[in-house]
């Protein structure tokens, strides 16, 4: 059943940020030194890396919320692919090539969850089949 996979799919991406979200929001301070400190010799000016590295937990665990519960799904894919996007950017800048899979697989899944979405039956902002 079409459905199923996709709800599997956007579960799997939701819980996937929700998590991302949820262990990083207590440590916020440090993440975000964390990043800005990986950021130091890049491009990328601490005036842009300070509030994205504030806000980047609270996306995610947003992210995974709508994508889990299956409302403003299609928006949901949309918003994060844009973040894939933003961080893969940022990833090639400092050369941290370990990281592009795992984001591009993400980038994927938020494809597949904005493509497919006429499967989405099992979510609080359901299409109809």
């Amino acid at each position: 059943m079409k459905s199923v996979s996709y709800l599997m799919v956007r579960l799997g991406i939701g819980i996937s940020m929700l998590g991302h979200g949820l262990v990083r929001i207590p440590k916020l301070k440090t993440f975000s030194e964390g990043m800005i400190n990986n950021f130091q010799d890049s491009l990328l000016p601490e005036f842009l890396l300070i509030p994205f590295s504030f806000a980047l937990p609270f996306i995610e665990f947003l992210l995974g919320v709508l994508l889990i519960i299956g409302w403003q799904t299609k928006r949901a894919a949309i918003g994060g692919g844009c973040i894939m996007l933003a961080l893969i950017a940022g990833t090639s800048l400092i050369e941290n090539w370990s990281a592009l899979p795992s984001q591009m697989i993400h980038l994927l899944f938020f494809v597949l969850v904005y493509e497919f979405n006429e499967a989405n039956t099992f979510a609080l902002d359901r299409t109809k089949e």
